[in-house]
């Protein structure tokens, strides 16, 4: 019988956070779900803020927006790529993001990358993401 279940990967001579696993196995046959680089704008395209804090706030909910219109939430994220412009404090982002996800039950993996610019040169951040739902 095939498994239904993610099998979080967390070496016993490794370090364990709580806010994210070292590697994650997707059994076949689980519905996979991509989610794009989501950007610190509204409903109209605008960006809603000129600060990494707000920007990564309204990011977020647009994630959750994409998650929970395919059936999930956050406990069903396998993977997430934050990409920051610039080499300012993450942190007012990273509070944001522990607001929100800052509970879940086995976090995903995490790659947080620092970059030049963005899309748009107001972004601040994009995150993007990978979900398995059931």
């Amino acid at each position: 019988m095939a498994a239904t279940t993610l099998e979080h990967i967390n070496p016993q001579d490794m370090h364990k956070s709580p806010v994210f696993s070292q590697g994650i196995v997707i059994p076949a046959g689980m519905r996979t779900l991509i989610i794009g680089g989501q950007n610190g704008v509204d409903e109209t395209g605008n960006v809603v803020s000129d600060d990494l804090a707000g920007q990564t706030a309204r990011a977020i909910d647009n994630l959750i927006n994409v998650l929970e219109t395919a059936g999930g939430t956050l406990d069903d994220l396998v993977r997430v790529g934050l990409y920051i412009k610039g080499e300012g404090d993450i942190t007012p982002g990273f509070n944001e993001w522990m607001k929100r996800a800052g509970q879940i039950r086995n976090p995903p993996t995490v790659s947080a990358i620092r970059v030049l610019g963005l899309a748009n040169p107001d972004f601040l951040i994009e995150i993007e993401a990978t979900a398995v739902l059931s």
